[in-house]
């Protein structure tokens, strides 16, 4: 209330008296400066005839008189030149102001004003007119007024303002305080009443305040009071009630919590019974395919008619479509449960996709579709991550393109969308021409057992989990996977995803002996000889494409000597001719000194065996959509026939592999053993974990291979007693490796923690037991004799010790290099040798594996393949602590001196 009242009247109050104290005092000033004007008017004809006549007397007599005037201060008389003649008065405080001949002029300062008179001939005459027109100037009148008595009014004047405005407000506050507290007061004894009722008292009542408002107020809090204490009676009753529900609630919920936790016991025992009867199912099933998927592979290396084949391939097709149907639900529930773990180990991503499509190509080629792999030029090939995976996705993409496209060509494509010095992001896309998808499809294309076409005229396949599993996979990768799709034109799924780069592999370079060869291409379909021409030139070769088969004959034929194409690769599809018609047209070919690489569909490959000659001098038949690898390898035969082009290999080991292989399923037992002793392994086979007790200690192996589930003894029960007779009787410890049918990681973990050194999982190839030997004894199994697996490489039994060709090639084809690299080798070479040999007269293991491994590095850039085939045997044996390091190191040392008496000899030859 004060604020409020006092506030808008003490503003105004102080407003209008600074307003009109202001007005008030400029106006004083004002004045002043008037009443100064006029006195210099008046006083000016009274002295002109003084100064005229020279009466000084009578002029200081005149301005003595002046200076009794309240406001003068000083004056003064100057004659025409401003030069002083009389004063009258103190010195003068302001300047002069600036001269005016016609009329006064002043200037002002804080304290006072000063006037500038000029006195002209006309201000003798009193009498005359003032405005005559003689205006000589006789001298001039110098006058200063002062400005205290203005300002001592002002301050009067002021000070009487305020003392009526304090008296005001005074007046006002003393009215406003007492209105106030008629108000305060009330409020007050309100204020006290509701805190008494807020703290529970509600029989407190207000008393009658005084005032129509506050008695209003007063009655409506002691309403507001009753209503309060009425409630709370209410209130206290239904909380009785409700206290009696509750402990009614409380004991029912009670009972529910002891059902619920032994529904949740059950649901736990239920899931593992569900995680033991996948794990199980995985065990049994894969147990019989193991023997299927073997036998087949074993049935179809030995002489059997095309029927027969086909019945093998119709059995191994049915058995891997079973297999993957397996590995998706166990994917699937691996990742819903979180135990999915992905590797990071170096690959190729070009060999991933081009292997992938090797095995989808069957498929594709039986409903007459195109292939085709481009991977663009800028995209880095050794990358890190779990090619495993990456190949289970885009195998599962490429063959979802396969199932819904009747015509046209599917497009794998890998490009590099953003660069990165150590972890690139890539674009992998899977473009079909299919029947397309539409919104409604694509929302629903990544949830678990669904699929786009739902409908019983559906093409048959699929558990509707392997999209889900791709995009959970890549997801876990850290990347995205998606679709665009137009109906009835085609779909594009698409993976975006970063990965590490690896270093990069010496065998990705292009090979000196194909530099710049020139070489024609023909293939009709445009896209698969775009991605052809890629491929060629991605190896160093010149291409001359063509679309017309009779246009590349007519070109070789007319052809200069000098300037002929030497090697022709030939795209061939059902459209080019009969086999017959075909071999005709290469013969015209093979006869204008042209070799043949004759590319044509897996479904059309028997067929063409029939007819062309195999092998041929001047002609290969392979399979599309062609490796990079194996097409870099044919050409290489073709330039270089005397030259291994697979790659060197391994030195001779010392002796065959000694395997204990332990297994309760016969076939299975039969299985293993047939494909180790055809890669030229020494084999025991025993069906139980006690003889396989027994056996291991009366022998020595180099690596047992277990299976875990077995009656009696299981696998990890057999496992840890070798490992406890090892420590007891101290004999060297057996790397064992688990054969399990199980898939689950928690299964593999489990294993590795029981004491096996590592696992494979059923059904298994040989490819898998050839890598797994090889990494834990260092010993190369290779078949001895008959057909050789797609991935066994055609090499000599024995690797060059000197091969210049490889040195030139690790050298980029400079030759200059190739001959330093090898003269430093050869340099350091003997004391190698030496630091070798002390380390294993010290027994020093950590020194001799340092050693060994840096005198590996060396022989990876000179063409030394017997040394660093030594060398690596070596190093991995030392790694292992396997007891046939010893004569790895033997080796190697025979090695270093066989390669010493080559150069020498080479020396000594010039």
């Amino acid at each position: 209330m004060l604020v409020l009242t006092l506030l808008p009247g003490s503003l105004l109050a102080i407003a209008l008296g600074g307003y009109f104290s202001w007005s008030q005092l400029a106006q004083m000033h004002q004045q002043l400066d008037e009443r100064g004007q006029l006195i210099a008017r008046q006083l000016a004809p009274l002295v002109a005839s003084p100064i005229a006549q020279g009466q000084d007397w009578r002029l200081q007599r005149i301005l003595n008189q002046m200076l009794d005037h309240p406001d003068v201060r000083a004056v003064a008389i100057l004659d025409p030149e401003r030069t002083l003649k009389l004063h009258a008065g103190p010195s003068m405080l302001t300047p002069p102001p600036p001269s005016d001949p016609q009329d006064l002029t002043h200037v002002s300062s804080l304290d006072t004003t000063r006037i500038l008179m000029p006195v002209q001939a006309r201000h003798l005459h009193l009498e005359d007119d003032l405005r005559g027109d003689d205006v000589r100037l006789i001298g001039w009148l110098d006058l200063e007024l002062s400005h205290h008595a203005t300002l001592v009014r002002g301050y009067r004047s002021l000070f009487t303002s305020l003392l009526l405005i304090g008296a005001g407000l005074v007046i006002t506050a003393l009215f406003a305080l007492r209105m106030g507290r008629s108000i305060s007061l009330p409020l007050q004894r309100i204020k006290h009443t509701v805190a008494q009722l807020k703290e529970g008292h509600l029989e407190t009542r207000l008393p009658a305040l005084g005032g129509h408002e506050m008695d209003e107020l007063a009655s409506g809090i002691n309403r507001m009071a009753e209503a309060l204490l009425s409630a709370r009676e209410e209130l206290q009753q239904s909380i009785d009630q409700a206290t009696e529900d509750v402990q009614q609630n409380l004991e029912t919920i009670e009972i529910q919590n002891i059902e619920l936790d032994m529904a949740r016991k059950e649901a736990l025992e239920a899931s593992r019974i569900k995680s033991e009867f996948l794990a199980n199912m995985s065990h049994e099933i894969r147990t019989p395919l193991n023997g299927i998927l073997g036998f087949t592979h074993l049935l179809q290396k030995s002489d059997l008619t095309p029927r027969q084949q086909d019945y093998l391939g119709t059995i191994e097709k049915s058995a891997d479509n079973l297999l993957a149907i397996i590995n998706e639900i166990l994917d699937f529930s691996k990742i819903e449960a979180g135990k999915l773990v992905l590797e990071n180990i170096p690959f190729n991503l070009r060999d991933l996709i081009e292997d992938t499509l090797t095995i989808l190509a069957p498929s594709a080629h039986e409903k007459h579709l195109e292939l085709v792999s481009l991977v663009y030029r800028d995209t880095p090939l050794s990358l890190i991550g779990d090619p495993l995976r990456l190949r289970q996705v885009l195998t599962n993409l490429v063959s979802n393109a396969i199932k819904f496209t009747s015509q046209g060509c599917i497009t794998v494509r890998a490009m590099l969308e953003e660069e990165d010095s150590e972890c690139p992001q890539l674009r992998i896309s899977v473009q079909d021409t299919g029947i397309g998808l539409t919104e409604q499809d694509i929302r629903a294309l990544f949830q678990a057992f669904s699929q786009a076409d739902n409908s019983l005229s559906r093409q048959p396949g699929g558990t509707g989990l392997g999209l889900v599993i791709s995009r959970r996979l890549i997801e876990q990768m850290g990347g995205e996977i998606g679709v665009d799709s137009i109906l009835e034109e085609g779909s594009e799924f698409w993976i975006r995803l970063k990965l590490p780069k690896a270093r990069d592999d010496i065998e990705d370079l292009p090979h000196m002996a194909l530099l710049g060869r020139r070489v024609a291409l023909f293939e009709a379909h445009p896209l698969t000889r775009q991605a052809l021409q890629h491929q060629l030139e991605s190896c160093g070769l010149q291409v001359t494409a063509y679309d017309n088969l009779e246009q590349l004959r007519q070109d070789l034929s007319s052809a200069e000597p000098g300037q002929r194409i030497g090697i022709a690769i030939l795209g061939i599809t059902q459209q080019d001719g009969t086999p017959h018609r075909l071999y005709q047209k290469l013969q015209e070919i093979i006869d204008l000194g042209c070799k043949c690489i004759v590319l044509c569909p897996t479904t059309e490959q028997a067929r063409y065996h029939e007819i062309l000659p195999e092998p041929h001098a001047g002609l290969q038949l392979q399979s599309k959509p062609t490796a990079t690898r194996k097409l870099q390898q044919a050409l290489l035969e073709f330039c270089c026939p005397q030259q291994i082009t697979s790659g060197t290999a391994p030195a001779s080991d010392s002796h065959p592999a000694r395997l204990l292989c332990v297994d309760d399923n016969p076939a299975n037992l039969m299985l293993v053993e047939t494909l180790l002793r055809d890669m030229g392994a020494q084999v025991v086979a025993v069906d139980s974990g006690r003889k396989a007790l027994e056996t291991i200690s009366q022998q020595t192996f180099d690596m047992v291979l277990m299976d875990i589930q077995m009656p009696g003894m299981d696998g990890r029960q057999t496992t840890e007693a070798i490992r406890q007779w090892e420590q007891s009787s101290g004999a060297r410890t057996t790397p064992i490796v688990a054969l399990t049918a199980h898939a689950m990681a928690s299964e593999k973990r489990s294993l590795l923690q029981s004491g096996l050194d590592d696992y494979l999982t059923k059904p298994i190839s040989e490819r898998q037991l050839e890598q797994i030997v090889l990494k834990w004894t260092g010993l190369n199994l290779r078949p001895q004799g008959g057909k050789q697996g797609v991935d066994t490489p055609l090499v000599k039994n024995e690797a060059k010790v000197l091969d210049h060709e490889e040195g030139l090639r690790l050298a980029a084809g400079k030759p200059e290099l190739a001959a330093e690299m090898l003269d430093m080798l050869l340099e350091s070479l003997e004391d190698e040798r030496q630091a070798i040999r002390q380390a294993r007269d010290t027994n020093d293991r950590q020194a001799l594996l340092e050693r060994v491994h840096r005198l590996h590095g060396a022989t990876r850039y000179s063409g030394v393949p017997q040394l660093r085939n030594a060398c690596q045997r070596s190093e991995i044996l030392l790694k292992q602590e396997h007891y046939s390091a010893e004569i790895a190191l033997d080796e190697l040392d025979a090695a270093i001196v066989r390669l010493l008496q080559a150069t020498r000899q080479q020396d000594r030859t010039g």
